[in-house]
């Protein structure tokens, strides 16, 4: 079954659909004045990418295996495949600076012509960066281009199929190209869904998931991405792989996990076989307040050990829950409004009521106080806006970008203040550091941290100085450099600490074995 629907292009300079973009709200001008001051910073325009570095004979290879009109070299498509969304991407495209643009953008439909372009991207030493959505937040869509005879960008948007339906193993055979609501309406069909949601939900790819090893809103109640896979196909260069006999073995180490993660650099995923669940026929979402961050942690901490987890949960700090919120006396009601945790509840009336009533019985005998319904709907309301505010922020001269982290319980409080503090020494004073519990498990969480402080001089060396301290520190309190952002070329110096020198050979081994010539996303992932 394919989905019939044109893709939304994010705009080159913003996120998401350019018809959802709108100006820093009225209710917010104020606070962000007295803090960080307004200067408008606008962006450059009528920019266009280097010359196509491909001569005509290797178009033409190129068109004989995928079609013509499925190879462009046009400007405009050129400068959508250029790089992802990240802070630093974004400022590096609203300064009008577009060299890491592929050369052409080539849109293969199925496994077969993948396998093909990939041979004679090899044959013809071409760069080829795989595309999904362009969500990637750590540099992984700009690839080294020296020592390459050009580079493209290989769009998987033709490959949006629901491959099978097996309702009796509750699984689905996905194409990589599916964009997230994409594929949920086509689950739909069947009374089935993912419940896979990232921020980045809207635009972001199965296939993005799956390399990734994206981590949703949702995950604790229907897990991470890569837990939900049990099967996959992907194309090197050296040949293909069919992975996922069945939904656990003992036959050697999982090989499915060598792709997952990997970011393009081994291969390109043409299908994933994940598990689903049967659509929820309700959905409730709730509000909480803490005394302190510490409280409320400990109470995730308790449900998770406990088996108790809710589909969502997650907790903000003090800090970002005052920003967060126009009238802090809502929490309740008074002037403290200490730390705001959601909670949400998906499944038939029968199971949410079981486990909205436990959860909220463990919750109130460790000190929380229940705000009802209400917080939770503001935040599904706009959970998927943040990167929306982040655009109208960098307008009026404000730097704002988000980092992430996981560590184990008994280390959450100090990573979250060695972090805070690095972050705030590099930007200065006046600057912001926001942080939640973003995932949770039995042994540990994820911290979700968010900077905003006013654009110095030269914004990009501003916040690549921030996020180095902040990496020295996460690596320096035993964290992980990354929970769900991946590696990209952002992380790739204190991955390679985080894995130690044995770790980075093994995965140089794997490259060279899979990718001999090297042209899989060259750059990305491999320290």
């Amino acid at each position: 079954m394919t989905l019939e629907t044109p893709t939304v292009e994010m705009h080159p300079q913003r996120w998401g659909d350019p018809a959802a973009a709108s100006d820093l709200p009225e209710s917010a001008r104020g606070l962000v004045e007295l803090a960080f001051g307004l200067r408008d910073r606008p962006a450059v325009t009528g920019a266009t990418p280097p010359a196509v570095a491909l001569d005509d004979a290797l178009l033409e290879g190129l068109r004989a295996l995928v079609g013509a009109e499925h190879v462009l070299v046009d400007d405009e498509t050129r400068t959508l495949r250029t790089r992802g969304k990240s802070t630093p991407d974004l400022l590096r495209a609203r300064s009008g600076d577009l060299s890491d643009a592929p050369d052409a953008v080539v849109r293969p439909d199925g496994h077969v012509e993948v396998v093909a372009v990939l041979a004679w991207a090899a044959e013809h030493r071409v760069a080829v960066v795989p595309f999904g959505g362009g969500t990637c937040v750590t540099g992984g869509l700009a690839a080294r281009r020296d020592g390459f005879a050009g580079l493209v960008s290989l769009d998987l948007v033709r490959m949006k199929r629901l491959l099978a339906v097996d309702d009796v193993s509750m699984s689905v055979t996905l194409q990589p190209g599916l964009r997230g609501p994409e594929a949920e309406a086509l689950l739909a069909g069947h009374g089935l869904t993912l419940g896979h949601y990232p921020q980045s939900f809207d635009h972001a790819s199965i296939g993005g998931f799956a390399a990734t090893r994206s981590s949703g809103q949702s995950s604790a109640g229907y897990g991470r991405f890569d837990a939900m896979v049990v099967g996959l196909t992907a194309a090197t260069p050296t040949g293909s792989l069919d992975l996922g006999s069945s939904p656990a073995n003992a036959a050697g180490p999982d090989l499915r996990q060598l792709l997952l993660g990997s970011e393009g650099a081994f291969g390109v995923i043409t299908s994933v076989t994940v598990r689903v669940r049967r659509a929820p026929a309700v959905t409730t979402y709730d509000g909480w307040r803490w005394p302190s961050f510490d409280a409320g942690s400990d109470a995730m901490r308790t449900l998770a050990q406990a088996g108790l987890l809710p589909t969502v949960i997650r907790l903000s700090d003090e800090t970002e829950t005052a920003i967060n919120l126009a009238d802090p006396t809502s929490i309740g009601g008074t002037d403290d409004p200490g730390c705001l945790m959601i909670t949400g509840y998906e499944g038939t009336a029968e199971q949410v009521d079981a486990r909205r009533e436990a959860v909220s019985a463990v919750l109130t005998g460790l000190g929380g106080t229940a705000l009802g319904e209400e917080p939770g709907r503001k935040w599904v309301q706009g959970r998927f806006d943040a990167p929306y505010l982040r655009d109208s922020l960098l307008d009026h001269g404000v730097l704002v970008e988000t980092l992430e982290t996981a560590t184990f319980w008994s280390n959450r409080a100090r990573l979250h203040d060695d972090v805070k503090e690095a972050l705030q020494a590099a930007l200065g004073e006046g600057s912001l550091v926001l942080c939640h519990v973003s995932h949770v498990y039995e042994t540990g969480c994820s911290l979700y941290f968010t900077v905003a402080a006013s654009q110095a001089d030269d914004p990009l060396a501003q916040w690549q100085t921030a996020k180095a301290a902040a990496s020295d520190a996460i690596i320096a309190a035993g964290a992980t450099i990354t929970h769900h952002h991946a590696i990209g070329t952002d992380h790739k110096p204190w991955f390679a600490q985080e894995i130690g020198e044995v770790g980075v050979r093994v995965l140089r081994a794997v490259k060279a074995e899979l990718d001999p010539v090297g042209i899989l996303n060259p750059g990305v992932l491999i320290p």
